[in-house]
């Protein structure tokens, strides 16, 4: 029998962790394709090859020199560099071209400085040239949220100019539909994708150029990462605007839970934190509350709830329904992020003028996350919407309990055996909640005890994940034939 050949995937993000990344899309463009090379697939990431990558850190070597990627002003050129995600095999090719020399991954608009929409589109063209040059035929290019929603409309393309990509196959996965690239129809002539292409003439119309459009309904199958975020994103609320779109593609739409990194994420081996403990000495993780609580110059107190937050600091995430009426409860708040300067003023008002039961702490610290997810109680989530969430997750594998608006991911892992939540977006609710919880918190520290191993003992590793999408990849693949 011949040896059955291995599933080759281009894997495609503007984020991979911990080479560059801002939020979850680089953890999970970090974690899942190690999972899945263990099920036995050749997967290639590419990825910008930002001015802000430590190359101390992470050696480069140069292996393409002088490519050149057609645009519509010229054909540029770029270097392609090859790195390995670390402690793995996997190839990550980073694309050198000067529109990502910066120290950071998203320039937004300021002056003087290349579009973001121009960028990205640039570096799907790139990515998929350097496929050609390298000849690496993959059986589905994998392209994750809207940096790389014209990946189909590329393949597309270029199927007409020649059959290198003629049998390989699109997944787009959305991490978060609010964010979806809209850009000026000129894009489409930057780009030299085909204007006759029919999901180019039905997007246009409205004068702007989609990307989240373009790969929902270009690709051959769509997911996103959660079982319930797949389902509510088809209604109104949750749909941002593409409800309708995304109800033409519901019978190839899957939602696939995120999985964490469990040895990252591991309070028993956690160099990050003050003291390591497991599921069989829970007792030392009060060591972590205490030195939480001095770090951050709160009363120290191993009897008080300490409740965490640690999140972008934006409208999606809930922040607002937090207010002074919850300096009335019985128990220390800590806040860990940045992001909107209003709701940041906000956070640290409180922090202000109840300095004993609040710290807002206005940026980002991995030591203190982990030191949070360690020395808390309880994690709070009280986001408008949240297509996976991996908070929760992490809290819950340091035996800190979750309390969740129950939306998306948070939705699909956090229950009544492992924690809290409420369905209503209102300040009232989530303070009732949080009420309930702090009275088990206090009367029944047993039944507290059970929620903490429970949500110890769940498994949220990338290994059922990976499992699911080596699914999709099987299907695109078989579809071939």
């Amino acid at each position: 029998m011949p040896k059955k050949s291995k599933i080759k995937i281009l894997f495609l993000s503007a984020e991979v962790a911990p080479l560059a990344k801002v939020g979850g899309l680089g953890d999970v463009a970090g974690a899942l394709p190690q999972a899945l090379i263990k099920l036995g697939v050749d997967i290639r990431i590419c990825l910008p090859f930002y001015g802000l990558i430590n190359q101390k850190k992470y050696p480069t070597k140069k292996i393409i020199n002088r490519l050149a990627v057609p645009t519509g002003d010229k054909n540029e050129t770029i270097d392609v560099w090859q790195t390995s995600l670390p402690g793995t095999k996997i190839s990550v090719y980073l694309i050198k071209h000067n529109f990502f020399n910066f120290k950071k991954i998203y320039l937004g608009k300021p002056a003087n400085r290349p579009d973001d929409l121009k960028r990205f589109t640039f570096f799907t063209r790139a990515a998929l040239t350097t496929a050609k040059k390298l000849n690496f035929k993959p059986d589905v290019i994998h392209a994750n949220d809207w940096h790389t929603g014209l990946t189909a409309d590329f393949i597309k393309t270029l199927n007409r100019q020649n059959n290198f990509f003629a049998k390989t196959k699109t997944l787009y996965t959305i991490h978060n539909l609010a964010s979806q690239g809209k850009a000026k129809p000129e894009i489409v002539g930057y780009a030299k994708i085909d204007r006759n292409l029919a999901i180019i003439k039905v997007d246009a119309g409205n004068n702007d150029i989609n990307f989240m459009v373009q790969g929902v309904l270009g690709s051959d199958l769509v997911n996103t990462v959660s079982p319930t975020y797949a389902k509510e994103i088809l209604g109104h609320y949750q749909g941002a605007n593409l409800e309708k779109i995304l109800k033409k593609r519901k019978s190839d739409l899957y939602g696939i839970l995120n999985g964490i990194d469990t040895g990252f994420f591991n309070p028993a081996t956690d160099n990050l934190i003050s003291q390591k403990y497991s599921l069989k000495n829970l007792d030392k993780k009060t060591a972590n509350k205490l030195a939480l609580q001095k770090q951050l110059g709160l009363p120290i107190d191993k009897n008080i709830a300490l409740i965490g937050l640690i999140s972008r600091l934006v409208w999606q995430k809930g922040l607002d329904l937090i207010t002074e009426n919850f300096s009335r409860l019985n128990c220390q708040f800590v806040f860990l992020g940045t992001g909107q300067p209003e709701l940041e003023q906000q956070l640290l008002a409180l922090a202000k003028k109840f300095p004993s039961q609040f710290s807002a702490q206005i940026k980002f610290d991995e030591k203190l996350a982990h030191l949070i997810y360690a020395g808390a109680d309880i994690f709070l989530m009280p986001s408008r919407f949240e297509p996976c969430g991996l908070g929760q997750m992490i809290a819950m594998r340091y035996g800190t309990v979750p309390l969740v608006r129950a939306t998306g991911g948070l939705a699909d892992t956090v229950n009544g055996k492992t924690g809290f939540s409420f369905k209503k977006y209102s300040g009232e609710k989530l303070y009732k909640t949080l009420w309930r919880a702090l009275k088990i918190y206090y009367d029944q520290p047993k039944t507290w005890r059970q929620l903490q191993l429970n949500g110890m003992r769940k498994d949220f590793s990338w290994k059922k994940s990976a499992k699911e999408y080596l699914k999709l990849y099987k299907k695109l693949a078989n579809a071939k034939k």
